[in-house]
């Protein structure tokens, strides 16, 4: 049990960098967008169709990587205009973040908890 003194963040100081990493790329939208861009620089509808989030939320979720410089933006204006977007070295960095969850999934969860 912790001492009348000791605040929250003390007694978490050890998951605070858990913690802190889960808030950027915690949201199932943003793990979803990051894991789709592994594969690739891919255009707006790809992703939309890829991670089945509708335009607005997927449009919102790549502003807020693009922000965080996870994901970064190229406007190709020939015809017809369009949008692509890919990680940038911090996106493509949780790589085997991704590996590692996709192994403990493997040992863990059954076919039910991935529907």
């Amino acid at each position: 049990m912790s001492s009348p003194e000791t605040t929250p963040h003390e007694q978490n100081a050890d998951a605070c960098p858990v913690i802190a990493s889960l808030e950027q790329i915690g949201s199932k939208w943003r793990l979803a967008v990051l894991h789709e861009l592994l594969d690739g620089e891919q255009r707006f509808n790809e992703l939309k169709r890829s991670t089945g989030a509708n335009a607005r939320t997927l449009s919102r979720v790549l502003d807020d990587l693009g922000d965080m410089g996870f994901v970064e933006r190229r406007l190709e204006e020939d015809a017809p205009i369009a949008t692509y977007y890919s990680l940038t070295d911090k996106g493509e960095s949780l790589e085997p973040v991704f590996g590692e969850i996709e192994c403990w999934a493997g040992s863990w969860l059954d076919e039910s908890d991935l529907e």
